[in-house]
């Protein structure tokens, strides 16, 4: 008896072993090895004319403590921030809306948030640049109906850079939220309302607070993702505004300082995980209190 259950155990694991091979295979190449190969290169040396010499230096990780990458990284933080906060006030209703609606209009509304991925989102980027343009669309029609004198500067802008993230980032704020209030048990809001509470009250003291996982879920895609769009600054923002992903592209593009970009880069990995982890414990602690 006992020979049978170990193999029959040793044939689930090499099963599963089998099923993920591939999986582990790939992650090992496209993911393992470049990064071991990013962290490694920030600790080596840039040449003379930007080839990469096998010198050992940690160099490159003091000079993220000088003080314009300092402000550029803070800076990358707060934009983030912001992004976040406009995409969880605009997606909160959105989403709720979606999960309280009949079954037929769910397909439309989400159609209307998967409908943007049918195109590449750089194409959408220069859309907005055609539209925020000085002789743009905004611009001409406003100028037309005499609303203005002069053209607007709504191009290369922190604004505009803003705008351009949340546009982008909005359909990963709206999906984690909407599973998370389609799962919120109504009884709750219902007991809520049956004890005197206002909709306002019902909402900030049980549908919020239930509704927290799909909050945290969604600030973590919109939040991560924003730091690394390094193309909606570059043409949104133009050369004012200079983002940790821009700082990244620029090294390795035209600065050719390839060991510094790779100490940033690993840099905004390690931000990465640490949201992650936080991500991650609050979630295991709100379970734990359920529990």
């Amino acid at each position: 008896m006992k020979k049978t259950k170990k193999s029959k155990n040793q044939k689930q694991t090499s099963s599963i072993v089998t099923t993920i091979s591939p999986v582990l295979l790939w992650m090992i190449i496209l993911v393992a090895i470049p990064l071991v190969i990013v962290f490694i290169m920030g600790f080596l040396t840039r040449g003379i004319y930007g080839q990469v010499e096998y010198i050992f230096t940690f160099q490159n990780y003091a000079d993220l403590l000088k003080p314009m990458y300092v402000q550029i990284f803070v800076y990358s933080l707060w934009i983030s921030l912001i992004t976040t906060l406009i995409c969880l006030v605009l997606a909160y209703p959105f989403a709720y809306f979606i999960a309280n609606v009949k079954a037929k209009y769910k397909v439309l509304l989400f159609m209307l948030i998967i409908i943007p991925f049918w195109t590449n989102s750089l194409v959408r980027t220069y859309a907005w640049m055609i539209i925020l343009g000085t002789n743009g669309i905004i611009n001409s029609y406003l100028l037309q109906f005499g609303v203005i004198k002069e053209p607007l500067k709504l191009l290369y802008t922190n604004g505009a850079v803003i705008l351009g993230l949340v546009y982008t980032l909005f359909p990963f704020m709206v999906l984690p939220l909407y599973a998370s209030i389609e799962g919120l048990d109504k009884s709750y809001v219902e007991a809520a309302s049956d004890l005197g509470a206002s909709p306002l009250q019902a909402f900030l003291r049980v549908t919020l607070p239930l509704t927290m996982s799909g909050v945290a879920a969604g600030s973590v895609l919109v939040f991560i993702p924003s730091l690394g769009l390094f193309f909606i600054p570059d043409l949104l923002g133009g050369s004012k505004t200079m983002l940790i992903s821009n700082l990244i592209q620029n090294q390795f593009l035209t600065a050719r300082n390839w060991p510094f970009g790779s100490a940033v880069s690993i840099l905004l990995i390690i931000i990465t995980i640490i949201f992650i982890i936080l991500y991650f414990n609050k979630s295991r602690n709100k379970g734990l209190e359920v529990m």
